[in-house]
């Protein structure tokens, strides 16, 4: 019996959503435990593309899914996804369960957010704008209202008021013209309690009787390791604990029953938003592969920043979670390329450092030390083994393998399922079982 960890192990867009999608069916429960429906997986079966930012990935495997107190959720999107997925033909009831702990978020959510990021002398740490950070802000504040509450008909109107009344005072307070209706929300939102009641349940108690019968779960991060509210480059981080920690406490999960974590980690490094990004590419060769990637955010459609591997934030991430595994995702991306930077190392003030800096001024600072590794000049996609990948594919993956500490124990190179490559007796098989 296993269960594992997956999650990004970068700035998040790694490719989680195709890798959880190719673990899941050796699983029983796919679980979510962190974020809003600010995170999208992309999953593409045939010529079909899924962009889940809540129901996790495992639904489109018939799999039974979760999605954990850990997360903040609008209802709308929620149900606006299951729509979607059962027109689609996705079989989603009686198989999604949804934590009545988890946090609801309201229209004014949005409001306070994009009020919060255009003001004067605020850093715009450039958020999607969806509500997610004010709803876990009123969370930590202990004045949020949980699913359980937006099920509860009786109990939800009172928690409603009150909490819109505190938001229509701070609306005030800063001069925001609020043109809420406040009654039709509460309207809207009973009959969301309504559709949604069936699925809410008290995932953590589900979780522990699924580990009594000896069933197999999946956790999946929605944002990675480098935007945790804790680990990552704050202040422009996400509002949660993306990192495997998160686990234990935003899905109620014991971390003894954790019996490993793998990352995902693109062959180069993206970020959308902003922030210190060392190995960023600010060239022709960061456009290339931008254009070569398709590097647009799922879920806002803006480009992202790219650059190239970055090894010591990975060492970071590692020692962070304990990656057992790393799974490389868009290898495909660098065929063809001449010449491939890896960042090796940071300098700061004209000397190497060791650790992560803490602060994000020190990290914009730093100076990034390359090694230049030779491209293999063709194509990875109809690779299928380790072997046959080109030999300075086959270097490069070994020279990020001996940098980071971490064995690579999967390739994607394509979105569809089978355009994978997996290390044979690798760790990550030993963890999930053949892949092959």
């Amino acid at each position: 019996m296993s269960n594992v960890v997956i999650l990004g192990a970068q700035w998040g867009d790694e490719g989680k959503g195709k890798m959880v999608d190719l673990f899941s069916e050796r699983f029983d429960i796919v679980v979510r435990y962190q974020g809003g429906h600010n995170a999208g997986h992309t999953v593409f079966i045939g010529d079909q593309r899924y962009v889940l930012t809540l129901v996790p990935s495992g639904i489109l495997r018939g799999k039974q899914v979760v999605i954990g107190n850990g997360l903040v959720i609008d209802p709308a999107e929620l149900i606006r996804q299951i729509e979607t997925l059962e027109a689609a033909g996705v079989d989603v009831a009686g198989k999604l369960a949804v934590s009545n702990r988890a946090h609801v978020i309201f229209p004014f959510h949005r409001t306070v957010e994009k009020v919060s990021e255009a003001r004067e002398g605020r850093t715009a740490i450039g958020t999607t704008s969806r509500g997610i950070g004010p709803c876990y802000e009123d969370k930590v504040g202990r004045r949020g209202i949980r699913m359980a509450d937006l099920v509860d008909e009786r109990a939800f109107p009172e928690l409603f008021r009150a909490l819109a009344e505190d938001k229509a005072t701070l609306a005030r307070a800063f001069g925001i013209q609020d043109k809420l209706d406040y009654g039709a929300i509460l309207e809207e939102y009973l009959a969301y309690g309504r559709r949604l009641r069936p699925m809410v349940c008290d995932t953590a108690r589900l979780l522990h009787q699924a580990v009594g019968q000896g069933k197999r779960i999946l956790f999946e991060g929605a944002q990675g390791s480098m935007l945790d509210i804790d680990h990552g480059t704050y202040p422009f981080v996400t509002s949660s604990n993306a990192t495997a920690g998160g686990v234990a406490t935003g899905a109620g999960f014991p971390p003894t029953k954790i019996d490993g974590v793998v990352g995902v980690s693109k062959a180069y490094v993206t970020r959308v938003g902003g922030g210190a990004f060392p190995s960023e590419a600010l060239d022709e060769a960061g456009e290339r592969i931008r254009n070569a990637g398709g590097e647009y955010g799922t879920v806002t459609g803006r480009p992202r920043r790219c650059g190239w591997f970055d090894v010591p934030l990975i060492r970071y991430t590692a020692m962070i979670n304990g990656f057992d595994s790393l799974a490389i995702t868009k290898l495909d991306v660098l065929d063809g390329l001449e010449e491939i930077l890896v960042c090796v190392g940071y300098r700061l003030d004209g000397e190497e450092i060791e650790e992560m800096p803490a602060a994000h001024g020190v990290l914009a600072r730093v100076e990034p030390i390359y090694e230049r590794l030779p491209g293999w000049k063709s194509s990875t996609r109809e690779v299928r083994r380790f072997e046959d990948f080109p030999p300075n594919a086959r270097a490069y993956l070994r020279f990020l393998e001996e940098r980071t500490g971490v064995e690579i124990g999967v390739v994607s190179i394509g979105a569809e399922r089978n355009q994978t490559a997996v290390a044979e007796g690798s760790r990550l098989e030993r963890l999930l079982g053949p892949l092959s």
